[in-house]
């Protein structure tokens, strides 16, 4: 099997801290509202096996923002359906000129699979339970906003870590700056060892032990059939984990609130919480096109 591609990206655990920084200085320089056509005649494929809003919106104004021609390809209405295996997808969008392939898809290693096999670079945008890198970095980049550095930070992470590929690659990114990670959660959404992510996390039952003191507060989604697949009911969850204003003072006054989306309010935060002015909720969605437009005209090879 063939190297990955040169200029794909596959996950965070494996990028270097100083791969990650130059990443997060290319994206201060991008600007979607003054077009630069780093991209021109380019042309970047968007496969999505799963539903996306903000992570597929963001890659095709970052992609267009630079002059490049998108297509989005659907699992839905597409050769897919009819039981099309992922790599022979792939070897057709790349026989029609795609310079680029951004990848969503169920499977954990999907965009590895894809970028042993083909000639272009391969960007990960969220693969099963593995990873989810270019959140993770506009994380990162929301975060250096509000703070000076990474390193020394205390960061707080709660509600559904175990299923969360936004989890893994936070824990993999902040870890390797010195972040200490604190996470919350009922046993069930819990990973079993929590040193199988990365070294010197601590892991917590109570929300407020977690928020304690913190500079960042992480709630992450928790989908309510998950959920009934643990011994809490939907009130036991709200009553323990839900973010609320007395639990967030707990943390530092400075401290942000953020959240990878779709948030549901009344579940994972209060409605209170979410409109809160420490809340960056929309702040890292905006986020997401400039490091994305970085992460594209980086796989392409326009920049140093």
């Amino acid at each position: 099997m063939n190297k990955a591609a040169r200029g794909s990206l596959l996950g965070i655990e494996h990028l270097e801290a100083k791969e990650i920084l130059s990443l997060l200085t290319l994206a201060r320089r991008m600007n979607p509202l003054k077009p630069r056509p780093l991209l021109r005649n380019k042309r970047v494929l968007l496969l999505f096996y799963e539903p996306s809003t903000r992570t597929r919106a963001s890659f095709e104004i970052a992609a267009k923002s630079m002059g490049a021609m998108t297509t989005l390809v659907l699992s839905s209405g597409s050769s897919i359906e009819k039981g099309e295996s992922l790599l022979d997808t792939a070897y057709t969008l790349r026989a029609v000129g795609a310079d680029v392939m951004v990848i969503r898809h169920p499977n954990a290693g999907a965009p590895l699979l894809m970028a042993t096999h083909l000639d272009v670079p391969v960007i990960n945008a969220g693969d099963g339970m593995h990873e989810h890198p270019t959140q993770a970095l506009l994380d990162a980049y929301t975060i250096l906003r509000h703070k000076k550095t990474l390193t020394g930070l205390q960061m707080a992470i709660v509600g559904d870590i175990y299923h969360s590929r936004v989890a893994r690659s936070a824990i993999h990114l902040l870890s390797k700056f010195g972040v200490r990670i604190t996470l919350c959660g009922p046993p069930e959404f819990l990973p079993d060892v929590a040193t199988s992510l990365a070294p010197g996390l601590h892991i917590t039952r109570t929300v407020e032990e977690a928020v304690r003191g913190a500079d960042a507060v992480m709630v992450l989604r928790v989908q309510k059939e998950r959920l009934a697949g643990t011994k809490l009911r939907l009130q036991d969850y709200i009553s323990r984990y839900q973010l609320t204003m007395a639990r967030l003072k707990l943390a530092k006054r400075d401290a942000i609130l953020m959240h990878p989306g779709p948030i549901i309010r009344g579940l994972e935060l209060t409605w209170e919480v979410a409109d809160c002015p420490q809340s960056v909720i929309v702040e890292e969605v905006h986020n997401g096109v400039p490091v994305r437009m970085a992460i594209l005209a980086k796989a392409l090879g326009k920049v140093n």
